[in-house]
């Protein structure tokens, strides 16, 4: 099955126009030499070389922003397969879509020189028919974001398919308890994301930035993507948090923990440490027994209230 990728052309979209006119997607990152016999299978093996690389050249970058970059290099050279589709902004509100049609090739001295052949379908997706969580996903972030989970709603709206009046929640994930849950809370990652600000997280800790731009969520680990990474305001913590979903006790735990791992092996600074936080509607005396053994793992419930103002 084919996989869907956001793709940011430049910073602000700068070379969006060059690359719709030119048939490609690329990046840059200041690393300038040819990748194409230097690109290993799994991207952390390219990060644990080019991170040293990359912070070199911008010493003033922490851990995590040049872990984002090189990841998101690796992804737009490698990662992205032939046949996949890529989303791109186009600076004025919509998405292109395109078709990647080749492998990596390196365009010296030319603007993301890191490069892959795209042919862009004719249409463009508008933003605004986009659901809330698709649109927080593909929002501002790290250059490339996997966002094949909306598969289902990113082939509606390229192939024009009417929307469904009634969803069936199913699920054959073993791990996954509650499929009505689990459907639930993929948005409630997007609400979580929107109003952090509100929640009492925010007191001690922000969504990970990276020059201005949120890059926390959905951060990349070789477990799988974190829901959200935070960073106290004293700069010496680090938050995992995750959203149960539905899933097993034990599977949700010991996913946080793997989480946490990854963020202290590869992330953390030496003076930082690691915690963890699961969110979900209702906790249960499994969880209780876990979290007693880690004291590091936090857990809050959340509440959904729902009213009508007459307008």
């Amino acid at each position: 099955m084919k996989s869907y990728y956001r793709v940011m052309l430049g910073r602000q979209h700068a070379y969006a126009e060059e690359c719709f006119a030119g048939g490609f997607i690329g990046a840059d990152y200041g690393i300038q030499e040819d990748l194409s016999r230097k690109l290993p299978d799994e991207w952390r093996e390219f990060n644990k070389q080019y991170i040293p690389v990359y912070i070199a050249k911008r010493p003033e970058k922490t851990k995590v922003g040049a872990g984002l970059a090189c990841g998101a290099l690796w992804t737009v050279c490698k990662g992205i397969q032939k046949g996949d589709i890529v989303l791109c902004p186009d600076g004025d509100g919509s998405y292109r879509a395109g078709e990647v049609l080749g492998d990596y090739f390196y365009a010296s001295g030319q603007i993301l020189q890191h490069r892959r052949k795209v042919r862009w379908l004719e249409m463009a997706i508008a933003r605004s028919a986009m659901s809330e969580a698709l649109r927080n996903s593909s929002g501002s972030g790290t250059t490339a974001r996997d966002i094949s989970g909306y598969h289902e709603e990113l082939d509606r709206l390229l192939g024009g398919v009417p929307a469904q009046t009634r969803t069936v929640f199913v699920s054959s994930d073993p791990d996954i308890e509650d499929p009505v849950a689990f459907a639930m809370e993929k948005h409630l990652e997007a609400f979580l994301v929107a109003n952090w600000n509100q929640t009492i997280l925010s007191k001690d800790f922000s969504i990970y930035e990276e020059d201005g731009e949120q890059v926390g969520q959905q951060y990349p680990t070789d477990a799988g993507p974190i829901d959200v990474l935070a960073i106290s305001k004293n700069k010496k913590r680090l938050l995992v948090v995750e959203l149960k979903r539905g899933r097993a006790t034990d599977v949700v735990v010991g996913q946080v923990l793997r989480y946490m791992g990854f963020i202290k092996e590869q992330v953390a600074e030496d003076d930082q440490i690691v915690e963890g936080v699961i969110i979900a509607l209702d906790d249960d005396q499994k969880l209780r027994w876990a979290l007693v053994s880690v004291p590091s793992i936090s857990f809050y419930r959340y509440q959904i209230s729902f009213k009508l103002v007459k307008g």
